[in-house]
């Protein structure tokens, strides 16, 4: 089944923890959309035989060694499945976020160039409301759950024999999903078995103290099931084998409820925006986070709120919250743990969770450049910042002249803002197309979320010329005049606050605001960033 030593790709990876006897049991919010009879309990040897099984479905459909296949579907772990099913006969698997707008969507299926579409009747019929046609974009598609005219239906095609097993050189297109997309379309990003299995999948798999899954470990996550993050989220588990994970289709709060008590985590990741909404849940239930020792969050910054809540939820002696920074295109780059004493003091001007720790030793490097000049600054001055590690992607689908503008030599150019402290950490500014000289827009969202308790959501954006605009969402849909003034008396010089629903302020599929979205609609397209990196 290859060497137990050097991974061989997606197509295997479930074959090989199964022969290799893993015990986790894998629990699931809802069964599979790909399997919906088959229950929400499995073990990874359940999962080797699902994949198998799938990769026929597939191979039936038409897809084809050296094709891409495109898979577009509701949010769930089957995602990976889909794309180890492609992989295990040598197709590419391109994963897609299901709620991308129709327009998006098209766009990035068409940069996909692929041969194969699995997706849903509902995301179809949802485009074509939108005017937009996705079935002509690719020569066969395939429907998970119900068909359509010019579909087949994935259960028409049970029964089709497994494919055989066809693997690719290390060094070639493994997988591509998209980054977040908070600048525009997203970009799909590829990977190899090398940059991600050899390389990220590793930092996953080292039994590091305080932040590697144990044994006795019962992991949750609730993260997009179609991001890069799954895959090597997915690698670790499968290989430090903790006794159960749970997989959280959905950031509803009932559903957390239900799956936590049941099984209460001692490690747990989400979203940024999906911690926001649970904060009440903590609030009410908090016992069901009280056996966490360890909170992940990747994908965007997170404010010192609601770090200390889910912190004081728990009933360990000393819980921590590993604060993780990192690319689609790189991997985690830096991290930081983060504790109770470290989020004692409230409203900081510069809060603790702005700095984004060191780099991760043995697997990455960073520095700090002028972006006019791209030679490196002095620690304390900003610029943008370099990333160097081998778990770099190798390209963009349909935009390679993008990947070759931010790669230089063994860098990656990350079109983040930020800057490198006397003591060696790195502390994130802004994305650079974000910037606004003089402050951090991020750093101030997380002081008047500390300040301002009733504060849901805060986007710090501005063009030249004008007083920086506080975009923020409150519970109630409105903000006290004069607790505004107290909350920013300290701060640099802001214009007057703009109140809008939650929902009204743009998201990309992983929860961030989509900055460029709302500051073209609310000042306008100048920026002081070039945008050159995004």
């Amino acid at each position: 089944m290859g060497n137990k030593n050097k991974p061989t790709g997606l197509g295997l990876l479930f074959d090989e923890h199964a022969q290799a006897g893993r015990s986790t049991r894998f629990h699931l919010s809802r069964p599979f959309d790909i399997a919906p009879g088959a229950g929400s309990e499995f073990s990874v040897a359940g999962l080797a035989e699902l994949v198998q099984e799938t990769s026929g479905l597939l191979y039936e459909a038409g897809a084809r060694p050296g094709d891409r296949v495109a898979i577009a579907k509701d949010n769930h772990w089957d995602y990976l499945l889909l794309a180890c099913a492609a992989s295990r006969f040598g197709a590419l698997p391109v994963l897609i976020a299901g709620g991308l707008p129709a327009q998006t969507l098209g766009t990035v299926l068409k940069r996909a160039d692929a041969q194969l579409f699995v997706t849903t009747a509902d995301i179809l019929r949802s485009a074509d409301e939108q005017g937009v046609d996705l079935k002509s974009l690719v020569p066969r598609t395939v429907t998970v759950g119900a068909a359509l005219p010019g579909t087949v239906a994935l259960d028409d095609l049970r029964g089709a024999r497994t494919p055989k097993v066809f693997t690719t050189a290390s060094f070639e297109p493994m997988v591509a999903t998209h980054t977040s997309g908070t600048t525009g379309v997203p970009k799909l990003v590829v990977h190899s078995v090398d940059t991600v299995l050899g390389h990220l999948g590793r930092t996953e798999s080292l039994r590091f103290p305080i932040v590697a899954m144990k044994r006795s470990d019962t992991v949750a996550t609730a993260t997009p099931f179609n991001h890069m993050r799954m895959i090597t989220w997915s690698t670790g588990t499968l290989k430090l084998e903790p006794k159960d994970a749970l997989l959280l289709a959905d950031a509803r709060p009932a559903t957390a409820e239900r799956m936590f008590a049941q099984r209460k985590p001692t490690y747990l990741e989400a979203l940024p925006a999906t911690y926001i909404g649970w904060q009440e849940l903590a609030g009410k239930r908090p016992e069901l986070y009280g056996d966490v020792r360890l909170y992940v969050s990747t994908f965007d910054a997170i404010h010192p709120p609601t770090v200390r809540r889910f912190l004081h939820a728990s009933k360990r002696r000393f819980p921590a919250w590993l604060q993780g920074w990192g690319q689609s295109e790189t991997g985690p780059m830096t991290f930081r743990l983060l504790t109770r004493r470290a989020l004692a003091a409230k409203g900081d001007r510069h809060p603790t969770t702005r700095d984004v720790g060191r780099p991760i030793p043995g697997f990455t490097g960073m520095k700090v450049v002028d972006p006019a000049t791209m030679k490196p600054v002095p620690n304390g001055k900003p610029g943008v910042l370099l990333t160097r590690t081998d778990g770099r992607c190798i390209g963009y689908l349909g935009e390679q002249r993008r990947w070759q503008d931010k790669a230089r030599g063994k860098w990656w150019n990350t079109g983040d803002y930020g800057l490198r402290t006397a003591a060696g950490a790195f502390r994130l500014l802004d994305r650079e197309v974000d910037v606004i000289p003089g402050m951090s827009c991020i750093e101030l969202e997380d002081v008047l979320a500390d300040r301002l308790p009733q504060l849901l959501e805060a986007a710090v954006i501005g063009i030249p010329g004008q007083l920086p605009l506080p975009v923020v969402s409150t519970q109630d849909g409105t903000l006290d005049e004069a607790e505004w003034k107290r909350a920013t008396a300290d701060l640099p010089a802001l214009g007057a606050p703009r109140v809008l629903p939650l929902e009204e302020i743009p998201r990309t599929s992983t929860g961030k605001v989509r900055r460029v979205e709302l500051r073209e609609r609310l000042l306008g397209e100048e920026t002081y960033g070039t945008g050159r990196w995004t």
